[in-house]
């Protein structure tokens, strides 16, 4: 398989690592410096793509790249009050487009016992959930798009949560999100539920980026050969 990297800092180029592992073919490296090559891919001389850049660029990558055809995987985040314009635009192109706050598939396992406890939750009132999320402090966002993924199954699934907000105040209604930033932190998440009688946790820690790597690689074999908008509950047959 061909892969374009778009994006080639620190999860780029664990990316190219597992690819290469794998016995794929990395058939560009694109940054900053380069970015204006990103209109020279085709089905013709790029499988799939797989983009890890920022949110101001994100958008903007995904739309070029299906406009000429070419399979994306987008692991992006901060961006996604706009992810439904790409989502339409594949639908539209015919296209193929895959987008995850989080591609480890630890953390995409993670994602559905957090759904499934938040149901359960949903009737045990004297419980109240929190988020806390550590990072490195190179990480741009916050909270993670990790995080937000979690706040928004937590409030789609128990009706004591009609949103989320970033701190650890307590507002009725709404689920606070605490963000951390610390080196060294690939990714910490905890879910907790309180009472006055006990608390109830679940966390998932990564040790390396190499995690999500794989599960990038994973994605894009998937797409690949695929029409349509996916996610890594279909990857995963979750």
């Amino acid at each position: 398989m061909r892969i374009a990297l778009i994006g080639y800092g620190k999860m780029g180029k664990a990316i190219e690592e597992i690819a290469l592992q794998k016995g794929h073919s990395i058939v560009a490296k694109i940054d900053q410096d380069n970015i204006a090559d990103l209109t020279t891919f085709s089905k013709a001389n790029c499988d799939v793509a797989i983009e890890f850049t920022n949110p101001e660029a994100a958008k903007k990558n995904l739309i070029i790249l299906l406009q000429q055809g070419v399979p994306v995987v987008s692991g992006s985040t901060g961006w996604v009050e706009e992810l439904a314009d790409v989502e339409a635009l594949c639908h539209s192109l015919n296209g193929s487009f895959l987008y995850a706050s989080n591609f480890s598939i630890g953390v995409n396992l993670f994602f559905a016992l957090n759904e499934k406890l938040a149901t359960i939750m949903q009737e045990q009132p004297q419980y109240h959930a929190s988020l806390k999320e550590i990072h490195h402090t190179a990480k741009k966002d916050a909270p993670s798009g990790t995080a937000i993924t979690l706040a928004q199954q937590i409030t789609n699934t128990n009706s004591a949560y009609e949103s989320w907000h970033n701190s650890a105040e307590e507002i009725k209604g709404s689920l606070p999100i605490v963000s951390e930033r610390e080196d060294p932190a690939p990714g910490t998440h905890h879910i907790k539920y309180s009472s006055e009688v006990d608390e109830i946790e679940i966390i998932h820690t990564a040790h390396s980026r190499k995690g999500f790597a794989a599960g990038a690689v994973l994605a894009a074999e998937y797409i690949a050969t695929r029409t349509g908008v996916f996610n890594m509950n279909e990857v995963l047959g979750i």
